[in-house]
C-alpha cells in the first residue's frame, strides 16, 4: 500500500485548485480581474491520479484513493464504487473506462451468449453482430482482425461512420444514467501494428492502415466529445505515440485533456527520453500552461530511475491539471503513491527552462527539478540550500545522466 498522505495530499475539503482536487481550476471557474481577464492558472506541482483498471477496488483503496487523487478512472462495472468516492470525496473527478478500438467476447464482456450489461467498450459483440457487420474490421481475406497481444478483442472499424455514431449514443446514454463524469476512451491509437499484423481490406500495406485508423480516430473523437460535452460530461482518450504525428496531442486533447501511458520512457535505441521526442513535450507544455484540461501521465517505475524522471518531467508540466501516476504493476490494481509526491515542491515560480545541453530544470517556491532527457550525460549546477528528497546533501555541480532526472527540495 503507497505511504500516507504528505504534503500533496491535504484533506478532502482542500482548495480544489490542488491535490486532491478535482474541482474547477483556475481560468475556469474563478472570477474576473479589474481588466476583465481571468487570472492565470497556478503551475502547482503534479496532483495524482489512478487508473484503477485492474481489479474491483476494495474500500482501503477507495478511501486511499478519496484521500489523495484528483482524477480516479474505473471500468463500467464499478458503479458501486463510483458512489462510495462521490461521497467520500464529492471533488474527486471518476470516469469510466471505454475502448474506442474494439468490442469484446471474452467471459465478463459476455455472458451465457449475450453481452454483458455493462462493458468496457461502446458496443458489445453481439450488439455489432445484430446492428451492422461491417463495423467490424476485417484483412484483405475478409478475416475479422482478433488482436494478437489480447484475444478476444476485435478490432472495430474505427472510421466507421455508424459505428461511430453507435458508440457515441450508447456510451453517452450509459455514462448520464450511472452518473459518472465523463469518459477515459482507450485505444486512441496511431498504429494497429503492436496489436496485429493485419493489413485492412481496402489498404495497400501497414502503412495505408495505420492513416486509415488515425484518420477515422481524429472524427471518432469529434463525434464522441461532442455528444458527451452536450451533456456535460468529459471525454479524455489514451493518445498513443503523439510524438510522430506533430498537432495530434493538441487535437486529440482538446474536449477534456488526454492520457499519455509511456510517460518518461526510454528510447531502446539512442537512450533519449520519447515523450521529448518529435513535437510532444512542446504540445504538453502549452496544455499544461493554460491548465484548462487534464494531463494524465502515467510512468511505469520498474525502478528508481524511472520513478524519478516521470515525477521530475511531470513537474516540468507543472499546472492546475497535471496530474501524474508511478505505476508500479502492469495492470494498475495498486492505488500507487510516489515519495516524489511527498516532496512538497510547491508552485513554480518560473516556466521550465531548455538549456543548451539539452537539459530541461524548474524552480518551485520549496524545491527545483532538473530533467535530462538526452541519450548522454550533462552538467548541471542546482541552485545553493537544496538537498534530495532523502536529505543528502548535494555538489555545487554535477553530472546528470542522459535519460536521469533530479528532484531536490
Amino acid at each position: 500500500m503507497p505511504s500516507s498522505a504528505g504534503n500533496q495530499a491535504p484533506p478532502l475539503a482542500a482548495d480544489p485548485a490542488g491535490p486532491p482536487g478535482g474541482g474547477e481550476a483556475p481560468g475556469r471557474g474563478d472570477p474576473p480581474g479589474e481588466d476583465g481577464l481571468k487570472p492565470p492558472p497556478k503551475p502547482l506541482a503534479p496532483c495524482a491520479w489512478w487508473y484503477g483498471i485492474g481489479d474491483t477496488p476494495s474500500y482501503v483503496d477507495l478511501k486511499f484513493a478519496a484521500e489523495h487523487y484528483a482524477v480516479v478512472v474505473l471500468n463500467a462495472t464499478e458503479t458501486t464504487a463510483l458512489r462510495r468516492l462521490r461521497k467520500l470525496n464529492p471533488k474527486i473527478k471518476v470516469l469510466v473506462y471505454k475502448d474506442f478500438s474494439s468490442t469484446r467476447n471474452y467471459p465478463g464482456a459476455v455472458i451465457g451468449g449475450k453481452d454483458a450489461p455493462l462493458l468496457p467498450t461502446g458496443i458489445g459483440y453481439y450488439a455489432a453482430e445484430q446492428r451492422d457487420k461491417d463495423w467490424f474490421a476485417v484483412d484483405r481475406a475478409d478475416r475479422r482482425i482478433e488482436w494478437t497481444v489480447y484475444p478476444q478483442h476485435w478490432q472495430m472499424a474505427v472510421w466507421d461512420e455508424g459505428y461511430q455514431r453507435a458508440w457515441a449514443e450508447a456510451v453517452t446514454a450509459e455514462v448520464v444514467r450511472e452518473g459518472w463524469d465523463g469518459v477515459f476512451a482507450d485505444n486512441d491509437f496511431s498504429s494497429l501494428r503492436f496489436y496485429s499484423s493485419a493489413v485492412l481490406k481496402g489498404t495497400a500495406d501497414a502503412d495505408a492502415t495505420d492513416r486509415l485508423i488515425r484518420e477515422g480516430l481524429d472524427r471518432f473523437l469529434e463525434v464522441a466529445g461532442e455528444s458527451l460535452h452536450k451533456h456535460g460530461k468529459m471525454l479524455i482518450p489514451n493518445v498513443s505515440e503523439s510524438q510522430l504525428t506533430p498537432g495530434r496531442w493538441s487535437a486529440h486533447s482538446r474536449y477534456d485533456g488526454a492520457m499519455e501511458e509511456n510517460f518518461g520512457l526510454r528510447d531502446s535505441g539512442d537512450g533519449a527520453l520519447i515523450t521529448f521526442k518529435g513535437n510532444e513535450f512542446k504540445e504538453l507544455r502549452a496544455q499544461a500552461a493554460l491548465g484548462e484540461s487534464w494531463l494524465l501521465l502515467v510512468t511505469h517505475t520498474q525502478g528508481e530511475r524511472e520513478e524519478r524522471v516521470g515525477y521530475a518531467t511531470a513537474a516540468l508540466l507543472a499546472g492546475p491539471r497535471t496530474c501524474w501516476n508511478g505505476s508500479t504493476t502492469k495492470d494498475y490494481r495498486n492505488p500507487d503513491w510516489s515519495r516524489y509526491q511527498d516532496a512538497g515542491l510547491g508552485e513554480a515560480v518560473e516556466a521550465a527552462d531548455h538549456l543548451a545541453d539539452g537539459v530541461w530544470t524548474r524552480q518551485f517556491t520549496h524545491g527545483w527539478v532538473a530533467v535530462n532527457p538526452t541519450g548522454k550525460a550533462a552538467r548541471v549546477t542546482p541552485p545553493p540550500g537544496l538537498t534530495t528528497i532523502a536529505g543528502l546533501a548535494v555538489a555545487e555541480s554535477l553530472d546528470l545522466a542522459g535519460a536521469d532526472a533530479l528532484v531536490l527540495v
